[in-house]
């Protein structure tokens, strides 16, 4: 992979994620794979999730990584993600765990009638052509008093692309209650690098 930016805007070039899931894990925050980097993951889960085991969906989980971060935290964990390729790595880093992984579409996830605790997504809701109404439909996956964990940004200097914090919270207000946001750019540990571009979490309870 190439830096961030490149990346993000690939991305909505529509990559072949099968393709592309071999070399996934190598940009940091994918796959976790310096202790650092993983510990910095591991401590937001930790504060946005909640302190009881929970069932958590992961929205276009990719290999699998914060899914795993999670099971390790002591919850139940649904994977979903769209590249069968994605799916085989995931399921096999959460081999063992109290976990499950799916192939499906983030937006529509077949999950039929159960019901979370929280709804994680990272990097996906800005690649999807309609995110009110995939917000709409993520609500009904939710139980009362369960949350969204929603990592974002907005990347690129020439063609932007992303989804502004202004822009998802203001998409959260028919769906949630309360809206806490977290800034994420000046945590150089999180992305394995210095980034100056707009990269926050926003945790919203219904």
């Amino acid at each position: 992979m190439t830096n961030d930016s490149e990346h993000m805007v690939a991305v909505g070039a529509e990559v072949d994620w099968d393709t592309a899931a071999g070399a996934f894990d190598d940009e940091p925050d994918h796959g976790l794979r310096a202790p650092e980097v993983r510990a910095a993951w591991a401590a937001l889960l930790r504060s946005w999730l909640p302190e009881r085991p929970a069932d958590v969906l992961d929205l276009g989980c990719g290999t699998g990584s914060l899914s795993l971060l999670a099971a390790e935290q002591g919850h139940r964990v649904t994977g979903v993600d769209s590249s069968p390729a994605m799916v085989e790595r995931a399921r096999a880093k959460l081999a063992g765990r109290d976990a499950a992984v799916l192939h499906g579409d983030a937006a529509a996830p077949p999950v039929g009638e159960q019901r979370y605790d929280v709804v994680l997504v990272r990097h996906v809701l800005w690649t999807l052509p309609d995110p009110a109404r995939v917000l709409r439909h993520w609500r009904t996956l939710l139980r009362p008093g369960g949350r969204f964990v929603l990592v974002e940004g907005v990347w690129g200097t020439l063609a932007p692309v992303g989804i502004p914090v202004g822009r998802l919270t203001a998409l959260l207000e028919p769906v949630a209650g309360h809206v806490r946001v977290e800034r994420l750019s000046d945590d150089s540990v999180l992305w394995g690098k210095t980034v100056d571009d707009e990269r926050y979490a926003v945790v919203a309870t219904v």
